[in-house]
């Protein structure tokens, strides 16, 4: 789990400003009310990091539903103030063995006067979703569009700054690991280690499972590790990240075990000539299709085009993979203040794969590199 973040003075007109676009948007829609499920979304609106729990939103005030395992660990996140006063976040620790959800929200939505419900219905299950529907009979009843989704897509100044300590964390992190790094070492060991590095660096937990693999199990783009020894001519593909309030960074870097054989310098150059042919388009208002296919050209004109993946990269922050995804069919047109990956890679099965992933922030004209890992190929070992 992750570190609660304190709600400070200076943070309460953030999320105020958050549930204030949200409520502008259920006007627009003819909605009433909002029912969050998705636990990014209970952490982007309440600063809700816990499990167990759902938020409710109308234009009066908004209400994060809990049990007794997490309601104090809410009462320290949340904001708190009476409900339907439209400042902050009234919270409820509702009785489990006595009361449904479906219950508690009818409860809510009658004193509300509210007639059309908005549910995320992509973070339910319908079964779960069919127990509460039988307690909401008379209201209207409509899936939430993803207005979230992509609200969050677009990161602000303090969003930022949580993600370039998260990628400052990796970069500290591999540094430390690097002189670790030794021949007839494990898979498996050096993702551990990895992972207490980051720990013992301050990340809030794990971006993701480190993913880690050498010489042909390079090939498997989320390889696990295992426990193959690393030999020496062994292609190591490495990729992880560290979390810090929330909020994620995912790097990926690539060596070899020694002296790269002629193939895999070449392998490496050509991904290293994909990335930066991303990179010298990636700013606002360019789409993730075009920086796809800046790529994709590159790759596609090499020896290995047969064996590059399909896809750039993806948007990053309180998800691992945000949109866009970036690929041949994405037409999103990227905004000041994303935070996005750029990861060309080959795969060559029973053979080898080689990745390079950087972090990549929005700026006016331009962007901002959050991964500053060095890239040394050849590891002298």
């Amino acid at each position: 789990m992750n570190a609660p973040l304190q709600i400070h003075q200076a943070l309460q007109p953030l999320f105020a400003q958050r549930l204030a676009r949200l409520r502008s948007h259920m006007a627009e829609s003819g909605l009433d009310a909002w029912l969050v499920f998705a636990p990014e979304h209970l952490r982007y609106l309440f600063n809700y990091s816990g499990e167990a729990a759902c938020g409710l939103v109308s234009a009066r005030g908004s209400c994060l539903i809990t049990d007794y395992r997490f309601i104090e660990q809410a009462e320290e996140e949340c904001l708190q103030h009476e409900w339907r006063q439209g400042v902050a976040t009234e919270l409820l620790c509702r009785d489990r063995q006595h009361e449904r959800l479906g219950q508690v929200l009818g409860r809510l939505l009658s004193d509300l006067g509210a007639k059309r419900l908005g549910y995320e219905a992509s973070h339910v299950s319908v079964a779960q979703w069919m127990e509460i529907g039988a307690d909401l009979a008379g209201l209207t009843l409509l899936p939430a569009s993803d207005f979230l989704v992509q609200a969050r897509r677009v990161k602000d100044a303090w969003e930022q700054q949580q993600m370039r300590q998260a990628a400052a964390l990796a970069d500290a992190a591999l540094e430390a690991l690097r002189p670790e790094i030794r021949l007839g070492l494990s898979e498996r060991h050096l993702a551990t280690r990895l992972e207490q590095l980051l720990q013992s660096l301050g990340s809030q937990g794990l971006s993701f499972p480190v993913i880690l693999g050498f010489g042909p199990r390079s090939a498997l783009p989320h390889s696990a590790p295992s426990d193959r020894p690393l030999q020496r001519g062994d292609l190591i593909v490495l990729d992880f990240g560290a979390v810090v309030n929330g909020y994620r960074s995912d790097m990926t870097r690539s060596h070899v075990a020694g002296a790269a054989q002629p193939w895999q310098q070449r392998m490496h150059d050509t991904v290293s000539a994909a990335q930066q042919a991303a990179l010298a388009l990636l700013k606002p208002g360019v789409s993730g299709r075009t920086l796809n296919e800046a790529a994709r050209t590159v790759l596609a004109s090499s020896e290995f085009a047969e064996h590059a993946g399909p896809g750039l990269g993806h948007g990053v922050g309180l998800v691992l993979h945000e949109q866009p995804f970036m690929n041949t069919a994405c037409e999103a047109v990227l905004r000041e203040g994303e935070v996005v990956t750029i990861e060309p890679g080959i795969y060559i099965r029973g053979q080898g794969g080689l990745r390079i992933e950087d972090d990549a922030l929005l700026q006016d004209g331009g962007h901002e590199i959050l991964s500053r890992a060095h890239r040394d190929f050849e590891l002298a070992l």
